[in-house]
Formats: C-alpha cells, sequence, structure tokens
C-alpha cells in the first residue's frame, strides 16, 4: 500500500532530482522509496543501469579463470609510472 509523504527540500536539489530521474526514466517517488530502502536493509545498494554501449560490451572478452585484475593494474602502473627510461 503507498502512502503520500510530504517532504521539505532544498528547490536546486529537487531540480537536480527531477532532471536525474528524467535521464534514468524514474519518477521522484521511486528513487526516494529506493533510497529509504536502502538506507533501512543490509543489502547492498541497487547498481545503476549500464549506459548502452557499455551493456553492449559487456562479456565480448573473455579473461583466463586465473586472471588477476589487481595485480595486472598493478603492473600496468608501474611499467607506466615507474619503469619509464630516465
Amino acid at each position: 500500500m503507498n502512502t503520500k509523504l510530504t517532504l521539505t527540500i532544498d528547490r536546486s536539489v529537487i531540480q537536480s532530482a527531477k532532471k536525474y530521474a528524467g535521464e534514468t526514466g524514474r519518477s521522484l517517488s521511486d528513487l526516494v522509496e529506493n533510497y529509504f530502502r536502502m538506507l533501512t536493509s543490509d543489502q547492498e545498494p541497487p547498481e545503476k543501469p549500464l549506459p548502452p554501449v557499455t551493456s553492449s560490451l559487456k562479456g565480448a572478452l573473455k579473461a583466463p579463470e586465473d586472471f588477476d585484475y589487481k595485480e595486472a593494474l598493478v603492473r600496468s602502473l608501474v611499467e607506466k609510472y615507474l619503469d619509464k627510461d630516465q
């Protein structure tokens, strides 16, 4: 059952929230309800939907099962910033 709620919020925050809601195809009520739900639950917040381009690429690259992303990232950053010929 839905119940009406009156909130007092800064006008600029409301304008920004309306813009965000419109861009994501959601309503302000939906945003507020989900935020309250997230605050009062032990669950992780819902993920933002991926942009269409990113979504179309998801799963396109298969890494080996033993691939260590963090190790690869560190190695790449070391090569980029520390292993330069000076």
